[in-house]
């Protein structure tokens, strides 16, 4: 802790700059909070300061309250921990003080370092700080008085927004809605500060408490009406969380009662809040994701990444051309090969404009320009970024290779074989498969260090996730590399080991197949969709289903039947609609009807084939559909994706419980508010779902049968997340 300190220097002028210091951008851990209070209170009984400017030292006011104190106050449940800020410091100390106080914002201030500049009397920044109240990203709201004084500097309307969104606004903007008193350069913030500072203290330039005023929140019933939108919509963005509603009722209070009343209401509601299940889940979520690039014998034995410049990717269809963008918008040489020119520019075609339909799928990069997302000179520079090739010539100097091609075993091991001669020795051999086994592709080469999968999730320059898969033999040099290419391009790399499906593939493989024993035990698909959707997750498995196509159910289900054929459950369901002629999305008919610029639509025509089904599994007791509760539904598709879980762990599958939790957040869209699905099941509890799965087992067969690990955890007491022991035998697979 040598270098977080708080300190300050007295100049002749009288005025006493305090710094913090605690890099890299100055959090605001309890030794800050204290040393801020000593400062301020050292400053204002001395005789020779007349006033006061606050800063953060190395071009940063401050990110914010120091989230490790989340961290420790969710372990032990002591919300002692958490020091009075808001009154104690921000009211009483600095903006009820004797002596004026001016922020001097550089870089970012961020949560509770906005707030503390909005506790000084004036706010001067450089320009393009960064400034924002994202405390609700993380299950709780600004606690040091944000939710009073932000709209009474820059209007209620604009200070929901903020809040409700999480997203930063730059100074600039920030001077145009009244939150930055001015912009000045870098080099004279702290001179110009002073003099503010000194102008106030000389009543040149107003004394102004933003606590105290009233003028920009409007009259009673328009505040009224802008909280009430803000409620509808949250209810339909922010479901299940309760830290939106409880940061719209703060500001109402300080609207009605005044200031001072909704400082107190928010320093009570934000305590509650950092004890809730949302910000238990939220800040487990964001400490995961930090804990992913840290991979033993990976990370850690001193290796230097290689420069990856050029990479060359096999396949232009959905996934190698999404790819192929998000690879060419972070400045990487791209060699799209495809097998004739008419797939060549259909692929180079979907890089360039968009592919899909946009409400799911996006496009590409000229979508990107549309959307505002990407400047136009970039959007040229990435496009100018990709090569289409019909042969290998061009890759003779590739860093790496991605193979993107169609799920076919006999056709991937010939692409590895080819390229594996062809391609310079330190290039990487890279498959996005999602489910085959690496030994089986790279079967036929020599290079087995090299080879490595890059599992892209789909819209692959969209979404978050590259799960990175080795073998026992793939070297640590190529894991790095991949991690780093990873990184480059806005990814967060998880790395797992190998087997049918990978880390998250695997888990979430009973996510549909429980839907399926649901339906054929007679529960009705829309309901089941419904109830997963009300859970938090964007879609229900039928609509899933149809969005993905059923070709990848049924290539996937065969891929899942042969690697744990003691667990799945066959429904024939999938086989009928296609023979009656549905593909879902893909021809406009499948559980729902989808029709251009409309929302999906139950189809109700479906009926008739589920009830085939049923007939045919002939599952249902006595041949009646089973009595669930919307609960039950829940958990009869949740628990056997954990139960799956257990079993990835238990095999050393991922690093640790957590990168299963980031990978079920950012591949498969499971709620981060409810931490990914190891967490929420150790929040639900392993004896629980334990003992669901065996009276389910016991009722409906296999599929349900608890793991041994869970079983043991569950009989132990133990949490699933605890790490497991390292006797196990299947431990070399990580």
């Amino acid at each position: 802790m040598g270098g977080v300190k708080v300190t300050m220097e007295v100049g002749t002028d009288g005025v006493a700059v305090i710094t913090i210091f605690n890099p890299p951008v100055n959090a605001l851990a309890i030794p800050i909070i204290a040393g801020l209070k000593d400062r301020w209170t050292e400053a204002t009984t001395r005789n020779d300061v007349k006033a006061i400017v606050l800063t953060g030292n190395g071009g940063r006011f401050s990110g914010g309250f120091d989230i490790n104190v989340f961290q420790k106050v969710h372990g032990t449940g002591d919300i002692s921990q958490m020091p009075d800020v808001s009154v104690d410091l921000v009211v009483n100390t600095m903006e009820d003080g004797k002596k004026p106080a001016v922020a001097a914002i550089e870089g970012l201030a961020l949560g509770g370092g906005l707030e503390l500049a909005l506790g000084c009397h004036a706010r001067i920044a450089a320009p393009r700080a960064q400034l924002g109240l994202p405390e609700l990203s993380l299950g709780v709201m600004p606690g040091f008085g944000g939710t009073q004084r932000l709209p009474r500097l820059i209007g209620l309307s604009k200070a929901v927004e903020m809040m409700m969104t999480s997203k930063p606004l730059m100074s600039e903007e920030g001077k145009k809605l009244g939150l930055i008193d001015a912009i000045v350069p870098s080099s004279e913030l702290l001179k110009v500060s002073r003099q503010w500072a000194l102008d106030i203290a000389e009543r040149r330039k107003p004394w102004m408490r933003s606590l105290h005023k009233t003028d920009k929140i409007g009259s009673l019933p328009d505040a009224r009406e802008v909280l009430k939108v803000a409620r509808e919509q949250v209810k339909q963005t922010a479901k299940n969380m309760p830290q939106h509603l409880a940061c719209i009722d703060v500001i109402e209070e300080g609207i009605i009662h005044g200031g001072y009343s909704g400082v107190l209401k928010e320093a009570k509601v934000f305590k509650d809040l950092v004890l809730s299940d949302t910000s238990k889940g939220l800040v487990h979520v964001f400490f995961a994701q930090r804990a992913t690039s840290k991979v033993p014998n990976v990370t850690d034995i001193g290796l230097k990444p290689r420069t990856v410049k050029k990479v060359a990717v096999i396949g232009g269809g959905l996934m190698g051309s999404g790819i192929a963008t998000a690879l060419a918008l972070s400045n990487t040489f791209v060699v799209l090969k495809e097998i004739t020119s008419e797939y060549l520019q259909k692929g180079m075609k979907a890089i360039e404009e968009t592919y899909g339909d946009v409400s799911y799928m996006t496009a590409n990069v000229s979508g990107l320009v549309t959307r505002k997302k990407l400047p136009q000179d970039k959007a040229d520079k990435a496009l100018s970024m990709v090569k289409g090739a019909l042969d290998y010539s061009d890759f003779k100097d590739v860093d790496m290779v991605i193979e993107a091609v169609i799920e076919n075993v006999s056709l991937k091991q010939k692409i590895f074989s080819e390229i594996e001669k062809l391609c310079p020795p330190h290039c990487i051999l890279a498959t996005n498969t999602s489910t085959i086994d690496l030994n089986i592709i790279g079967e036929n080469t020599i290079s087995k260090d090299r080879i490595i999968g890059a599992h892209f999730f789909s819209p692959a320059h969209i979404m978050p996730l590259l799960e990175i898969v080795r073998t026992e033999k793939t070297s640590a040099q190529a894991i790095l590399d991949l991690m780093v290419v990873g990184k480059a391009i806005k990814k967060v790399p998880v790395v797992v080991g190998n087997c049918t499906g990978f880390a998250v593939n695997r888990t979430f493989f009973p996510y549909s197949q429980g839907a399926h024993v649901l339906v054929n035990l007679g529960v009705d698909v829309y309901r089941i969709d419904a109830q997963i959707t009300s859970f938090g997750l964007p879609m229900g498995p039928f609509q899933l289903q149809d969005l993905t196509g059923y070709g990848v159910a049924v290539a996937v289900g065969k891929e899942f039947g042969s690697a744990f054929s003691d667990r799945i459950f066959k429904s024939p369901l999938i086989d009928l609609l296609i023979k009656s002629g549905r593909n879902g999305k893909n021809n406009g008919k499948g559980y729902y009807i989808y029709e251009k610029g409309r929302k999906p639509r139950p189809d109700f025509s479906v009926l008739p084939i589920i009830e085939e089904s049923r007939r045919l599994t002939n599952i249902m007791p006595g041949g009646k559909p089973i009595s669930v509760t919307d609960q039950e539904i829940v958990e009869m598709i949740l628990f056997p994706v954990v139960n799956e879980a257990c079993r990835v762990l238990d095999e050393g599958i991922v690093v640790r419980a957590s990168d299963l939790d980031v990978a079920s957040v950012l591949g498969m869209s499971f709620p981060s508010y409810r931490g990914g699905i190891v967490f929420w099941a150790d929040t639900v509890g392993a004896g629980y779902i334990y003992r669901s799965l065996k009276k389910w087992s016991e009722l409906y067969g296999n599929f349900f049968k608890p793991s041994r690990f869970l079983e043991e955890r569950a009989t132990k007491g133990i949490p699933l997340s605890a790490p497991a022991s390292t006797s196990s035998a299947s431990r070399s697979r990580m």
